[in-house]
Formats: C-alpha cells, sequence, structure tokens
C-alpha cells in the first residue's frame, strides 16, 4: 500500500518495514555469534582462570606443574638490624631463562638478573655496568621464586615434610625445607587463591618462626593467563 505525503512524493512504507526487519535480524545474529564464542572461550580456557570448581589435590597439582609466569611482587627481608623492602618484577618460563628487574627502590631501579643457559647476567645500565657468571647453577636456592618454592616441596614431600590445607578462600601449601643450604631457613609458606589458582604470597621462616622473607604477588600470569 502506497501513501502520498504533503510534497506528492510517494513513500513504500512497506519496503522500509522491510529494510527495519532486516537490520534487527541482522544484530540479533551477531548478538547470537557473539555470546556463542564468548561461552566457547571461556569454556576452553585453561583452569588458571577459574578453579572454583577444583578441589584442594587439584590446585596442587596446577601449581607444581606451573610452566611459566610473570609476576610484580612487594619483597620485604628482615635480618638481625634491618627490614628492606623492594618492588621486582620476575619472569620465569621453564628450561628456558629466569629474570628479575628491580623496580624499586630508586636507586636500584633498572638492575636485571637473567639466568639463561647456565649463566648468570647482572645488568645496571645506568652504572654501565654487566657481570657475567658462567656455569651458575644456584638459581633453586634463590628463595625469590616460585620454582624453587616448588622443588622444595616436591622434595619435601618425599620425606612427608609437606603439607597442603584450604583456609576458606585460600589453599596454604607448606614446606619445611631441612635440606636448604641456608641454615637459616627453616619453613616456606605459599598461599594461593582458590577460586583463580593464582599465588597471593609467600612467606620464608626461620626455625623460631620468624619471617625472613615476605613476598606479595600484587600482579602474577601463570603459563601465560592473567
Amino acid at each position: 500500500m502506497k501513501f502520498k505525503n504533503k510534497k506528492n512524493y510517494y513513500v513504500d512504507k512497506t519496503n522500509g518495514k522491510k529494510k527495519i526487519i532486516v537490520i534487527v535480524l541482522a544484530i540479533l545474529v551477531l548478538l547470537v555469534s557473539l555470546i556463542i564464542f564468548i561461552n566457547m572461550y571461556y569454556k576452553n580456557k585453561n583452569v588458571g582462570n577459574n578453579m572454583s570448581n577444583k578441589n584442594i589435590e587439584e590446585i596442587e597439582k596446577y601449581i607444581l606443574d606451573i610452566s611459566s609466569y610473570k609476576a610484580k611482587i612487594e619483597v620485604e627481608t628482615q635480618s638481625n638490624k634491618n627490614t628492606n623492602k623492594y618492588v621486582l618484577e620476575q619472569e620465569y618460563k621453564k628450561d628456558s631463562y629466569s629474570q628479575q628487574t628491580v623496580l624499586e627502590p630508586s636507586n636500584i631501579e633498572g638492575m636485571t638478573m637473567r639466568y639463561e643457559n647456565n649463566t648468570l647476567k647482572l645488568n645496571y645500565s645506568k652504572l654501565n655496568l654487566t657481570t657475567i657468571y658462567e656455569n651458575y647453577n644456584d638459581l633453586m636456592n634463590n628463595f625469590l621464586w616460585i620454582n624453587s618454592f616448588v622443588e622444595d616441596y616436591k622434595s619435601a614431600k618425599d620425606s612427608n615434610n609437606a603439607s597442603i590445607k584450604e583456609d576458606g578462600d585460600l589453599v596454604i601449601m607448606q614446606t619445611k625445607t631441612k635440606n636448604s643450604n641456608n641454615k637459616y631457613v627453616y619453613s616456606k609458606e605459599l598461599t594461593i587463591d582458590k577460586k583463580t589458582g593464582k599465588p597471593t604470597k609467600l612467606i620464608i621462616q626461620d626455625i623460631n618462626k620468624k619471617n625472613l622473607v615476605y613476598i606479595l604477588y600484587n600482579e602474577i600470569a601463570v603459563n601465560g593467563l592473567k
């Protein structure tokens, strides 16, 4: 049906309605496709982003199988006389490399330690300083790294010196490091967010249960997952 407007032009309202319907249908198809894509994406994502349905044994396995991580951490170290605080960026890839960069304090900001192919390279561009240590095999003794905790936990588990427990929304893994090369280190405790599987803090204590190192994971991506 055609109608005549005031300027004596004819407007086909039927065609106009058809165009609107086609546009609406196209938008609906696009939205449905987007919803399907999002659902498939999250369904196929690795366990690191959502572990709310995982039991404590599965979370333990997830931590012990970490192959890479990148983190921004706050570190507080205690000695008999001093307390030192640092902000570091860590990057670790199993069987490849480990790198640690100082973000704070400002007087050593930018100092980088990179371990790769049994070689440790210390670089501090502000002083144009580079030091290289060949055949360096002591990375596991650097207890600032999660992979160092993992190796200690595996060894302690074999001798029944490791434990894991739930505490509300957290999972706590603990190991007694009797075989540590550092005689002052007695235990390590890694706290994990049960919903995400991400470490939140690492505490290293001496035999008197005094904190030697306290690490807070402000940002961390495990196995490439943020």
